[in-house]
């Protein structure tokens, strides 16, 4: 008598943090736009607002949420009341603005946040975690849950700086060989190859060589310095939406039809 098959082990979502080393480079714009990109190859998505104490993807997305992470976290609302429906057919996990107790990552944070991000996985395709910016511990622990890390820069040197920053913490803390790089704002095509190729240079020579195996930097995605992205913004509209045929729209397309092949 043969003996029965095993279960199969349960589905659940691919992690993407959605990360930068500095504020201001467009992270909750892109990431609010690919899940919208992702949701339209057929993938379920949920965006969770991992900016525990400045969040901000709600004003992104022109919601106005009456609970949050924050009422989950003191048990005033079940985790499933604050999963939303968010424009471009994708879900949103939104975090509370302001609130300083999340400032730093306590035993208390460290649990709650796990335990959300545990119980939501079995229930989408991917998970886009869309961290603060920076190295705080609250956001390294937050990349820490990811399969995947897509670290968002600008073609600024203060932008490139601190992605190479974010980086270098990433591989030498949790052991992250390979990372995924957009370069958002780009003025002319092919400006995101060049700065992945200076990263992937500076990586090569200071950080590879004092660990067991080498950085491998993908660039993912270009987005292009468009005015729609600006008019969207301003709207609280999602690019995808309001200027589907913007250059920057087919580029963040591109970019979801990338991470969906890999």
């Amino acid at each position: 008598m043969s003996s029965p098959l095993p279960d199969p082990a349960p589905r659940r979502a691919r992690i993407t943090a959605v990360t930068s080393g500095k504020g201001g480079v467009g992270k909750t714009f892109v990431s609010a736009n690919l899940a919208a990109a992702l949701a339209r190859r057929g993938e379920r998505v949920l965006v969770l607002d991992a900016d525990l104490g400045l969040a901000n993807l709600d004003v992104v997305l022109n919601l106005y949420p009456k609970i949050t992470l924050h009422d989950v976290f003191t048990g005033k609302h079940p985790l499933d009341e604050a999963i939303l429906a968010a424009p471009g057919g994708f879900s949103v996990l939104l975090a509370g603005s302001g609130m300083v107790e999340y400032s730093r990552l306590t035993p208390e944070v460290r649990d709650q946040f796990l335990s959300v991000v545990q119980t939501v996985t079995p229930r989408f395709d991917r998970v886009l975690l869309d961290t603060g910016a920076g190295i705080s511990d609250v956001v390294l622990f937050t990349v820490s849950l990811a399969d995947d890390v897509l670290v968002v820069a600008t073609p600024e040197p203060t932008s490139l700086t601190d992605a190479y920053a974010t980086i270098k913490v990433l591989a030498t803390t949790q052991s992250r060989r390979a990372m995924q790089i957009v370069v958002n704002q780009a003025n002319r095509p092919g400006e995101g190859r060049v700065i992945r190729g200076q990263l992937q240079q500076v990586v090569d020579r200071y950080v590879s060589p004092a660990i067991d195996a080498p950085v491998k930097l993908e660039l993912v995605g270009e987005i292009p310095n468009d005015q729609a992205v600006r008019e969207a913004v301003q709207k609280r509209q999602l690019l995808l939406e309001c200027f589907p045929g913007s250059s920057a729209a087919q580029a963040i397309g591109a970019l979801a039809q990338k991470l969906v092949e890999l």
